[in-house]
């Protein structure tokens, strides 16, 4: 789940890319970095942190250019090496960056080809780094002292061919320009815009278009599945579709909690998206609990209160705030290990007692993951006065693991994974447990853009729109994400299999 950001513009690109970043630290608090170029030369600084940290007015100074890259991290493993913050860079051919958010899932097989066939060695754990290099090895033909742009798309074909999985990547390729491509499915989410100066036009690349709005940039439109855009040093523009059977099939998990709110996704609104969930689950509610007694609607803050606005509207009763959010305490399901995640929730709310001293609480969040979160906010509902308290979630039941992108924990982490619904509402202690249908939230995303071919709704259902995922990895997979797994590594010092998310 991280942020990408790419910009070709006129003028010095330092401030623009730092703003960007700024705005797109939601997809990622772990580390961010920034490469530009200028007259020939690369300027980067990268660390752990957030944006505001890891870049002071001394490396803002020294990031020079008129063209560069960022990124934004969260660690797909939970590691935390500042080694494992983007861009990555490979000086052959031409000296390439590549910033990327999403998953390979195939990253072992095609690092052991890259050593063993194609002679290229990766440094790190992050299957980036990965992607980069067979980017580059696909460009370094003999003889190639410059690339045309048909020598870059075809690079990136050659990646469509070889990886599998969910990504979406800019590459800032030296003397040239900037590349911005998106796996065959579309899974996660990139866009572009322009803008137009004095000087001439401007484009840019970004996770999220919210990223361009503030910058000043008008969207143009989302990159499609398999396409690949370039942007050289003159500011044209270039596009192909590199892959042979492209099919939208973008992660619902976008709309339903990583994306922001004042993003369009896709031709999508991801305000109304949600808007249209609190609406469909209101509907189920009264189909199928119209005697309820439900006094109040109160949101998990922040990302669902936009349904619960329209949920309490269709149910005809009153929307409260009844927690205060600590902004300064990052999202809980990255964290690793109970025992601090725990911890974090009650540092992270705290509940306003007037709003919850004898009713029946209707509380609503946008999803539920390992339910550590939903019990205590539960408990602080009842200390808080709480007659009854039901749980809802704009989501469905999540119980499979994410492969593409997101660190979603190992399956058996997970609360609803090999639980019913009344199993899941006994264990956080709810008087009422209440769960979106998978066909209302297809429906509710899919409103805002009919086009849209399917969604990657794999953690609902356990369907991998890749095709490649088989129990095995899924086994594997839980042996690196699981928190047993995880604190091991870390007295060990080992590092932790870090993708692009």
């Amino acid at each position: 789940m991280c942020g990408v950001i790419g910009i070709v513009a006129r003028s010095a690109v330092n401030q623009a890319l730092y703003d960007g970043l700024t705005v797109l630290q939601h997809r990622g608090q772990d580390a961010a970095g920034i490469m530009t170029f200028d007259n020939g030369r690369l300027h980067l600084r990268k660390d752990n942190g957030l944006v505001r940290d890891v870049f002071s007015a001394a490396d803002m100074l020294e990031l020079r250019g008129n063209m560069g890259i960022g990124h934004c991290r969260y660690p797909t493993a939970g590691c935390s090496s500042s080694a494992e913050a983007q861009p990555f860079y490979v000086n052959s051919p031409y000296g390439i960056s590549l910033a990327h958010n999403g998953n390979l899932t195939n990253a072992e097989a095609i690092k052991r080809d890259l050593y063993l066939e194609d002679l290229r060695h990766i440094n790190t754990q992050s299957d980036s780094e990965i992607l980069l290099n067979v980017l580059a090895h696909r460009l370094g033909g003999p003889g190639k002292l410059r690339a045309s742009e048909s020598d870059l798309f075809d690079a990136v074909a050659t990646i469509h061919e070889r990886c599998r999985g969910g990504y979406a990547a800019v590459a800032m390729i030296n003397g040239y320009g900037i590349l911005g491509f998106r796996d065959p499915h579309g899974i996660r989410p990139l866009c572009f815009g322009k803008r137009e100066t004095d000087a001439g036009t401007e484009y840019m690349i970004a996770s999220e278009s919210v990223a361009l709005d503030v910058l000043g940039y008008t969207l143009v439109r989302d990159v499609a599945p398999g396409e690949a855009l370039f942007i050289d040093l003159d500011g044209n523009l270039h596009s192909r579709q590199c892959a042979e059977a492209p099919r939208l099939a973008p992660c619902i998990f976008e709309y339903v909690y990583l994306a922001r709110p004042d993003s369009m996704l896709d031709d999508v609104s991801v305000y109304k998206s949600r808007l249209r969930m609190g609406r469909m689950l209101a509907g189920q509610i009264n189909r199928e609990w119209a005697n309820h007694d439900i006094d109040v609607v109160i949101p998990i803050p922040d990302t669902s209160r936009t349904s619960a606005l329209d949920l309490a509207n269709e149910l005809n009763i009153n929307y409260r705030e009844g927690f205060i959010k600590n902004r300064y305490i990052g999202r809980t399901f990255i964290m690793p290990g109970q025992a601090v995640r725990r911890k974090s929730v009650r540092q992270k709310l705290n509940a306003i007692d007037l709003e919850f001293r004898g009713k029946n609480v209707l509380l609503l969040d946008d999803s539920i993951v390992r339910g550590t979160t939903s019990e205590q906010i539960i408990e602080m509902a009842r200390d808080a006065g709480a007659r009854r308290v039901y749980f809802a979630s704009a989501a469905p039941p999540v119980r499979y693991p994410n492969v593409y992108g997101i660190d979603m924990p190992a399956a058996r982490e997970l609360l609803a994974h090999n639980r019913s619904i009344d199993e899941i509402r006994q264990t956080i202690g709810a008087d009422e447990m209440i769960y979106q249908s998978l066909d209302d939230l297809v429906a509710a995303v899919k409103e805002g853009n009919a086009g849209i071919q399917g969604f990657d709704c794999s953690c609902f259902d356990g369907r991998y729109v890749t095709g490649d995922i088989t129990a095995d990895y899924l086994l594997d997979l839980e042996a690196q994400r699981n928190d047993q797994a995880r604190v091991g590594d870390s007295a060990r010092g080992y590092p932790e299999r870090a993708g692009g998310l």
